[in-house]
């Protein structure tokens, strides 16, 4: 048996012993496989609270936010703190210059992550990973909302690339005049790119006159 055989199996070995000495490990990979999780859905799925502590004393889990957990082993995604806030926050969705460099319609890489809350709903606290809050209006927080899955599966909420760039349009002050009129002409730049799509929802959240302005400017 060659060197590199014998170091798989005793990589085996340690695997099998790790879980024998931490049997939720298993339930953890039966409910949440790859992606974070929160303590009371761990508890809901049969794991007590201590064992969630106990695996990460022993090392098995980490903690990626507060209240949120994954496993250690886990693969790495890109996009591993949009998943991390969507654990901790359900009901929001990663909105303005995040949305924008995930459409890839905007260079800047955003020292946050840029969540949207809907006016009306819990204020969260988020110490871990960097994110910056924005209140939106509950009446129109749902319009273009999409799910989303990192490469490797774990979910997350995120605005459509046309809603992304009427609100960075709408909000220039928060997001960058620069950065708002470049995911624009990004946008309109595209292959079926839709700009009566862009006006009818600049006409329902806001900025149709910025909206129209700038893109007879870009259409002349």
């Amino acid at each position: 048996m060659s060197t590199c055989d014998k170091s798989y199996l005793r990589t085996l070995d340690l695997v099998r012993i790790c879980h024998l000495a931490h049997p939720h490990l298993d339930t953890i990979q039966k409910h949440f496989a790859n992606r974070p999780f929160r303590v009371r859905e761990a508890v809901d799925a049969g794991i007590p609270r201590q064992a969630i502590y106990r695996l990460r004393d022993d090392g098995l889990l980490m903690g990626v936010s507060r209240g949120v957990w994954q496993r250690a082993d886990a693969d790495p995604s890109m996009y591993a703190e949009f998943a991390a806030v969507a654990a901790r926050v359900p009901g929001a969705t990663i909105c303005l210059n995040s949305g924008l460099s995930y459409w890839d319609l905007s260079d800047e890489l955003p020292a946050s992550v840029h969540l949207a809350i809907a006016r009306g709903a819990h204020w969260p606290k988020i110490d871990t990973p960097a994110t910056t809050l924005h209140r939106f209006p509950a009446e129109t927080f749902a319009l273009e909302r999409q799910d989303r899955t990192t490469e490797t599966g774990e979910p997350f909420w995120i605005y459509s690339a046309e809603r992304c760039v009427v609100d960075a349009m709408r909000l220039q002050r928060q997001v960058g005049r620069d950065v708002a009129l470049a995911a624009l002409r990004r946008y309109m730049s595209r292959a079926g790119a839709n700009p009566l799509r862009l006006s009818t929802l600049a006409r329902q959240l806001g900025g149709e006159r910025q909206m129209r302005q700038a893109l007879e400017v870009i259409l002349a």
